[in-house]
Formats: C-alpha cells, structure tokens, sequence
C-alpha cells in the first residue's frame, strides 16, 4: 500500500473540493468613491453576477439605537451597496430586526435613512416570522425559530456585517450578522434558552442552511473592539473583505487577527461540526492574503461576559414593537 504524505492528502482533498474564494481589500474611508471601487473589486474576485429584476434584501447590522454610529454597519457602505445593486437592474430592500427595538428606530439613529433618502430602497423590520425547526449537530439540540419571510422571499441575501469584538462571542463578522434574520424578541427567547458560548454558536450556525443565496461584505473600515456588540471603541483597519460563505469569511478574518479556534466560539463550533470554510486551507484569497494585513490594533475582549435578556426585556420590547405597529397603521402607513 502506497503511503501518501499530509500534503499529499490535503492536495487530494482540494481537487476533490474547490477552495472557497474570500476577498480582502483596503479601502481607506467610509468616502463614495473609494468603497464602490472596493466593494466591485470584491464581487470581481467572487465572481458575484446579479441578474436584473431579482430581489437583494440587503441585511445590515441594525443592533440598537445606542452608539449607532459604531455599533451598527456604517451608513455609507450599505449605500454604495444598494447603489451598485441598483445599477445592476435589481430590486434593492434593506433590512434588520433588531432584539429590541425597531429595524426603523436604529436605522435613523444610524444615518442609514438619511444616507439611503434619495434611493427608491426601503428599510424593512424582518418580521412576518415563518417557523423553522433548526436540527443541525448543535449541542443545543433542535429549536424552533421564526425566520422573516422577507428574508425566505429574496432572491439574494447580502449580509453586511461590521467587524466587532464581542463581549459573549468574542469576535463577531459574518455568521453572526445572519442571526438578525430571526424575528425581533424570538433571538432574545433563543439567548435566554440556549445561554452562552458553544450552544449559540451552534444554534447561529445551524441557521444557515435555511436561507437563500447568501453573498456578506464585512465593513472593516473602522471596527468596534475591545468590547461589544454596543460599547466599544472604534478601530481604524481599512479593510473590506467579501464572500460567498461567510463561516470562510470569518475564518480568513481570525487568521488575520490571528486568533484560533480555542478563543471564537463561532470558529470552534463550526470546526466541531466540520463545516466547509471552517479551515484555512479550505479558502483561497484571490487579491489579499491575511499575510498581508495588519490588524495588529485591534483589541479583542479581554474575557466573556454572558448578555443578559430577562424576560421583563422581552416582554417590554413586544409591547413597543405592537404600539409602534398600530402607530404605522393608524399614520395610514
């Protein structure tokens, strides 16, 4: 029997599996120009085509209303987005469903309404929950959850998350941004049930199987770290980074940062789970390689910290969302 060395047996292993393309490039600033030039850089090297009349739902990071201009994904790339996605002939929806509050609320505080107030796009509350039983190898077991059907009705998703550190999850970029397209206080009962560290990110993961055709562009421009998702500091790196998977996407993130598996639970959980994007020599970096970036500023949370959803939260933010809802209708909106 012939032995076949380790390289050997990962090269067999990329023939057999395409390495997943995962684009890093700088961008300078949050300035028009320069982020259409590198965001169109990014979907050349995915290879990213839109066919006019399809629907994107563009899904931001909408968190909350409180230190927006940093918590949430900067106003001007998710323009240049729809810009760019407008060009391309195709219906154009921004949308979030914050954990408490309203995908409207946060984006005014943002500036995403102002940034978007001359563009034919809406900005949308992912509600309309239709129930999903997610049943992956998560150690949460199955659960039950309501995924907007304004998410399950595109024909594209693109995930535009902002690179944060994150007081639960460590680090948070692409897979944790798709948790938004669960339904408003129904992520708060999946935190209060299923805690902390690996089980989330389990559950997070488990999710994505479920929606459509994902595309994310992480806005790294200027980061959040030392803590978050809210209260953070910012931190300048000048990066955008694009994929078509974002568990790949993450990975090639925290090899830049150069972290391992043992820190991120997201990277932990999908390396327990084996899911493809989890390694870095699942991934190819057709422009930038993680060599060649320096995010050596960034601060990671110094330890974990449980986020707290008591069940007064819940049923506080339920309440609001109805009082607004009757509020719409009765502006006849």
């Amino acid at each position: 029997m012939t032995t076949r060395s380790a390289a050997d047996v990962q090269q067999a292993i990329h023939q057999e599996r395409p390495l997943i393309p995962v684009a890093l490039t700088r961008c300078a600033a949050y300035e028009a120009d320069r982020l259409a030039e590198s965001i169109q850089a990014c979907w050349n090297a995915l290879g990213r085509a839109f066919r006019p009349g399809d629907t994107v739902l563009v899904k931001p990071n909408l968190v909350t209303s409180r230190r927006a201009h940093l918590s949430c994904t900067h106003p001007q790339v998710v323009r240049a987005v729809c810009v760019l996605l407008l060009d391309h002939g195709v219906r154009v929806q921004v949308g979030d469903s914050p954990a408490f509050g309203t995908a409207g609320q946060v984006a005014r505080a943002a500036g995403l309404t102002e940034a978007l107030g001359d563009l034919p796009v809406p900005v949308r509350n992912l509600n309309r929950p239709v129930s999903v039983r997610l049943t992956g190898a998560s150690q949460a077991g199955s659960f039950q959850v309501g995924i907007s059907r304004h998410v399950l009705e595109a024909d594209l998703l693109l995930n535009l998350p902002r690179l944060k550190a994150h007081s639960q999850m460590f680090i948070t970029a692409a897979a944790k941004n798709l948790f938004g397209c669960v339904c408003g206080v129904r992520k708060a009962v999946a935190h209060m049930r299923h805690g902390q560290g690996d089980d989330l990110a389990g559950l997070i993961l488990d999710l994505q199987p479920h929606l459509p055709p994902t595309t994310s562009l992480l806005d790294a421009v200027t980061a959040m770290d030392v803590s978050g998702p809210a209260s953070g500091q910012p931190c300048y790196l000048g990066l955008l980074a694009a994929s078509d998977n974002p568990v790949a996407l993450d990975t090639a993130v925290y090899t830049a940062l150069s972290l391992c598996p043992e820190q991120v639970p997201l990277w932990r959980e999908a390396r327990r789970k084996n899911l493809l994007g989890h390694h870095p020599d699942q991934i190819t970096t057709p422009l930038l390689s993680p060599a060649d970036l320096d995010l050596s500023a960034f601060q990671a949370p110094n330890r974990l910290n449980p986020i707290s959803f008591h069940p007064r939260q819940v049923v506080k933010s339920m309440c609001r969302r109805a009082w607004l809802g009757l509020r719409a209708v009765a502006a006849g909106r």
